[in-house]
């Protein structure tokens, strides 16, 4: 079944690649006007915007938004070798502009591997309002982003997956009921809120646990350097250490310092997190440096380093992929990452490779050492 439908979506991306091949070769043609046609990918995603019209006083814009993700992953380790074809996100669902000031969107995930049931949970549900950029308030289930990775939506990420630092350090879930004000005055971001942390069910959660508190503050130099972009941004969270929190990792407090820069034909983005643990869980930090070069508008090489520790034994866990060979944790693990990406319609439309050689070094010999290399190619889809 997944094969199956695998294979049906790589037919249906060729089909939608195979006109940017066809556009390049007459990209040398004299231009007929002065302003662009729009290309066929433009002429494609404007179908998700199913109504707009910015005088209505009521619905100002009704958009069907979604993501589909593919992986084909290998590893070969010393600990053995496994493969997997994985449909790692496939959501569908809904965003209005309501009354001038309002948001409405929400978003199901689905699960073609496991038809029983397709439906797997509700990510965004929530209703934001807003006059400007500058304060914006949101009630509901929505992303608690922090850490450099976990702030990046999967549709924008540089490398196939999240650093394994996020994977130790962010939340295992990304989605919770919160309530947040957020904004950007001027080269400022902000963002601050509050979230239950009790147990996950697949819509809201059960309110059974405690909560956590989320504050982030940036600043934009980017006007002061002359670059596209270059942000500097500081997470905190603290995680009330209830026994009932079981969609946060055991970590009291999370510090999270990141700086993005982008400028036309490179970049660079750093991470220094560290986390308070509780119970069972270490005391643990990590860093995550990751240069990328844009080689041209389509092609871009990114490299990343990631370094996470734990104070103390078994404070530190595998990433997806190497998981499956080592079930056991660690406290120091090393990767070293390098991919290409190829954008076919920006972040809407992008095929991305990655190889990665990772280490995990297990001090009380327990079962999470681990060495081995890893190749992950995956489809991107987004609208």
């Amino acid at each position: 079944m997944l094969r199956t439908i695998t294979i049906g979506v790589w037919a249906v991306a060729l089909t939608l690649i195979a006109p940017s091949v066809a556009f390049s070769e007459t990209a040398s043609e004299p231009a007929l006007s002065i302003k662009p046609e729009p290309s066929v990918y433009d002429q494609i995603w404007k179908n998700f915007t199913l109504y707009e019209d910015k005088e209505d006083p009521v619905i100002q814009s009704l958009k069907f938004t979604g993501r589909f993700q593919v992986d084909y992953a290998f590893v070969d380790a010393k600990q053995g070798q496994h493969d997997e074809l994985n449909i790692r996100r496939f959501r569908l669902g809904a965003k209005a502009t309501l009354f001038q000031h309002f948001t409405l969107h929400a978003e199901v995930d689905l699960n073609p591997q496991e038809t029983n049931p397709l439906y797997q949970k509700i990510t965004d549900c929530y209703v934001a309002w807003s006059e400007s950029e500058v304060f914006v308030v949101m009630v509901g289930k929505q992303s608690a982003g922090f850490t450099l990775e976990g702030m990046t939506s999967s549709k924008e990420l540089l490398t196939i997956d999240r650093s394994n630092l996020a994977n130790n350090l962010w939340f295992p879930e990304e989605y919770f009921p919160g309530v947040t004000v957020s904004g950007k005055p001027g080269q400022w971001i902000y963002k601050a809120g509050i979230f239950s942390a009790g147990k996950a069910n697949p819509e809201f959660g059960n309110f059974d646990g405690s909560i956590f508190a989320l504050v982030t503050l940036g600043y934009d130099f980017a006007q002061d350097l002359g670059v596209k972009g270059a942000v500097l941004t500081i997470n905190y969270v603290y995680n009330d250490p209830d026994p009932d929190n079981s969609v946060s990792r055991q970590l009291e407090q999370v510090c999270s310092i990141n700086f993005n820069l982008n400028t036309e034909s490179w970049g660079l983005l750093l991470d220094l997190s560290g986390g308070d643990g509780y119970g069972k869980q270490s005391d643990l930090w990590g860093v995550v440096v990751m240069p990328y070069h844009n080689f041209t508008d389509k092609i871009q090489g990114v490299v990343r380093y990631t370094y996470v520790t734990s104070d103390m034994a078994n404070g530190v866990r595998l990433a997806r992929y190497d998981s499956q060979l080592v079930s056991g944790k660690g406290d120091e693990y090393q990767e070293i990452y390098l991919g290409v990406n190829y954008y076919i319609y920006k972040h809407k439309l992008k095929v991305q490779t990655g190889v990665q050689y990772a280490t995990m070094h297990d001090r009380a010999a327990d079962g999470g050492k681990y060495s081995g290399f890893g190749l992950t190619v995956g489809l991107r889809i987004a609208w």
